[in-house]
């Protein structure tokens, strides 16, 4: 979880993903769209990560996603977030975002 928690802390939005994840891609896309470049890893390879991140207790994982360091959720929350308007603002107060 150590390292889960530095990757997340290095840049101001991070996706943690599979390549077989469909949601993904999606939130991948959503993320490019608003103008934000989220770091982004890929664990297929990775079973340490993917546990540590399965430990967060969200189902699906995956997308794992964290904005400013703090764990936002996966596919189900980003984009409950994104509808509400709150996504946005917390990707300008990380810095992720200009406006």
């Amino acid at each position: 979880m150590d390292r889960v928690k530095d990757l997340a802390s290095k840049s101001a939005a991070v996706i943690f993903t599979k390549s077989t994840c469909c949601m993904c891609h999606s939130i991948k896309a959503m993320f490019y769209d608003l103008g934000a470049s989220p770091a982004v890893y890929e664990v297929d390879h990775d079973a340490d990560m993917e546990w540590a991140l399965r430990r967060l207790g969200r189902n699906p994982a995956f997308p794992a996603v964290f904005v400013g360091g703090k764990y936002v959720g996966s596919a189900k929350d980003v984009i409950s977030l994104h509808v509400d308007g709150t996504l946005k603002q917390k990707l300008i107060e990380a810095k992720a975002i200009w406006f």
